[in-house]
């Protein structure tokens, strides 16, 4: 049986706070159930086969208990590896858990089976029953000429012990899953009880916790401690065997206390030579003290700098990112002829999040997940992630609606008999087509959350996103992906505010300061990318105005385009080329005075005549 799991215990003080608590009662029940599938791990018996000292001399299969050894003294021998050069001829030794063998026993032969895991012993046991049942059917094959019936029993007997063999099989895979289980659940325990752990120095230390990287170099160490910790738990165990090495040890020490007062006389004698030597010593052991404290240093820095490095090349992380890149393109295409792949429509209604993603999320990610990979070998992980990211529905939509239509019809002039052709109108029932077209970006972050990533994982991915994997120039030119630092404010003036409507679209905008740029965002709830900040204040602002939720170029269906010259306060600004997509790529609300607030990154009040928004200018738009 496996040892019992370790329990932590903690004081109540310790209890007290809440964190430690739970995270103490989660250890609890993990040890509990590794220690009861510890328990639920079958027993080992032993096979006898013996001839029966009777007249009638049959054979008998018995399960009986382990007889266990006994020296020539009559002591008994604890159960473990047998002695080199010690064991007997057909007889195989394998080590047992617990002290606890099996034993395949045919009259005065005898092999040992080990436990579920070991192939030696049960290679050993089917070596000797095959060979026992090797020469059985050899000694019925040279008969079975004589006797058609003895050739079908013969045919028989292999069948049947056939089946015996496969049962066999099928009690050895069963015992091997309760054992597996049994691991699978200590080791859970482990993670439990460093979690407590964990979360005690978290209390006793909170600055440990003040962000990603402290906290991931803090549950490592309580890792190493911990792991330390149980090993020597079982190291004390084997220390009994250091009592046999004493005397040997008593004898060195004497000879070695001769040889010192030998060394003792030397240096008497010469004690100036002895100087010299020392002194040297010291100078060698400063040196190496030295090499070993900058060692110690440089695998300290090194094992931090790979926790929060990308791994892979800088040609297979870009590969990568542009593969993920023409995964979105071809999306893009795809909703730009949805007009003429799906015909035969009255109407097409759009609600479209915008189309991009983090590249630092997505290393980060794929770094989690395969180390220093190479762009082949992510394919299929980049589509899994792509159709957990992005979301395309087609529903059709039919309304029962009335038109005017002009008839013709023929009237007949009661006096005259004489008739003439006249037209009138009516109102007419007809079905009206609408294919209503949505793409929800739910966000790669969102995404990869959902991608089921171990804690440890999860601590690494944020570490990478917090220092950009060490390679910042890998997507330096992506304005979306590298933050500008704190959001800049505006005192706009106050004449622009005696406008309503743009008074209440400020309000409702600058709530929303200081919050990320999260492509696929279009609420407070997840944060925006630049069209769902704009949308949302559109909606909410409380003008009466509702443009659903739609792209920065889709926005523009919604605004008559304007001259730059003319643009106030309220109006839609538009920029084109910011990232890879046809048409207004990003935009921004137009406060005057040469500056807009849009979601950048985060959502902050900007100039739009720095050369970078001059150079990617588009449009300026007046809400209908």
């Amino acid at each position: 049986m496996l040892d019992k799991t370790p329990r932590l215990k903690f004081t109540e003080e310790e209890l007290e706070t809440p964190a430690v608590a739970h995270a103490a009662r989660k250890a609890e029940r993990a040890a509990a159930k590794a220690d009861a599938a510890k328990a639920r791990l079958p027993t080992k018996s032993k096979l006898k086969h013996e001839s029966d000292k009777a007249a009638s001399r049959k054979e008998q299969l018995r399960f009986g208990k382990k007889e266990k050894s006994k020296t020539a003294d009559g002591q008994e021998k604890p159960a473990g590896r047998p002695a080199k050069g010690k064991e007997k001829s057909g007889t195989h030794g394998s080590a047992g858990k617990a002290g606890v063998k099996e034993h395949l026993r045919f009259e005065d032969s005898a092999v040992e089976v080990a436990a579920p895991g070991s192939s030696i012993g049960r290679t050993a046991a089917h070596a000797v029953t095959g060979t026992i049942a090797g020469r059985v059917h050899q000694a019925v094959a040279e008969t079975e000429d004589d006797n058609v019936g003895v050739q079908a029993a013969h045919q028989g007997e292999e069948f049947v012990e056939g089946a015996v063999q496969t049962a066999g099989n099928a009690r050895y895979s069963h015992k091997l899953k309760a054992h597996r289980k049994a691991a699978r659940l200590d080791r859970k325990a482990d993670q439990a009880n460093v979690e407590a752990l964990y979360q005690q120095a978290v209390s006793d230390n909170p600055e440990i916790a003040s962000n990603p990287i402290s906290r991931w170099k803090q549950r490592q160490e309580i890792k190493k401690q911990y792991y330390a910790a149980k090993t020597a738990k079982g190291a004390a165990a084997s220390s009994k065997t250091a009592g046999g090495a004493v005397k040997g040890t008593e004898k060195t020490a004497e000879g070695a206390k001769t040889l010192l007062e030998k060394i003792k006389d030397f240096a008497i004698q010469h004690s100036h030579a002895m100087i010299i030597i020392l002194v040297l010593v010291l100078l060698v052991v400063m040196i190496m003290g030295a090499f070993s404290s900058c060692s110690a240093m440089l695998q300290g820095g090194t094992g931090s700098v790979l926790g929060t490095s990308f791994t892979a090349a800088d040609e297979d992380i870009t590969g990568a990112n542009a593969d993920y890149q023409a995964l979105e393109a071809a999306l893009q295409q795809q909703i730009a002829n949805m007009e003429s792949t799906h015909p035969g429509y009255d109407e097409y209604r759009y609600q479209l999040d915008e189309i991009n993603h983090n590249p630092y999320e997505l290393t980060a990610y794929l770094t989690v997940l395969f180390e220093d990979y190479t762009r082949a070998e992510v394919q299929d992980a980049l589509r899994a992630l792509f159709g957990r990211q992005y979301t395309l529905t087609l529903e059709e939509e039919v309304e029962t609606r009335t038109r005017t239509e002009t008839h013709t019809r023929t009237v007949t002039d009661p006096e005259t008999g004489d008739t003439s052709e006249e037209e009138y109108e009516g109102e007419v029932e007809y079905d009206y087509y609408i294919l209503n077209v949505t793409l929800k970006n739910n966000g790669l972050g969102a995404a990869i959350a959902a991608s089921g990533l171990t804690e440890d994982q999860q601590e690494r991915y944020e570490l990478l996103l917090q220092t950009q994997g060490n390679r910042p120039y890998l997507f330096e030119d992506d304005i979306y992906a590298n933050s500008t630092g704190p959001y800049t404010d505006y005192d706009i003036p106050g004449e622009a505010l005696t406008d309503e409507k743009f008074a209440n679209m400020i309000r409702e905008a600058e709530k929303y300061l200081g919050m990320p740029y999260v492509w696929g965002g279009s609420s407070p709830s997840t944060s925006f990318d630049c069209s769902g900040f704009v949308c949302w204040v559109i909606n909410h602002c409380g003008n009466g105005w509702n443009v659903g939720r739609t792209t920065a170029n889709g926005l523009m269906s919604f605004c008559d385009i304007i001259p730059a010259s003319e643009a106030q306060p309220g109006d839609l600004i538009f920029f084109q080329g910011t990232y890879n997509t046809t048409g207004a790529s990003h935009v921004g609300i137009y406060v005057g005075g040469g500056m807009m607030i849009h979601c950048g990154n985060p959502i902050s009040y900007t100039s739009v005549q720095t050369s970078y928004w001059q150079s990617h200018f588009y449009a300026y738009g007046r809400i209908r």
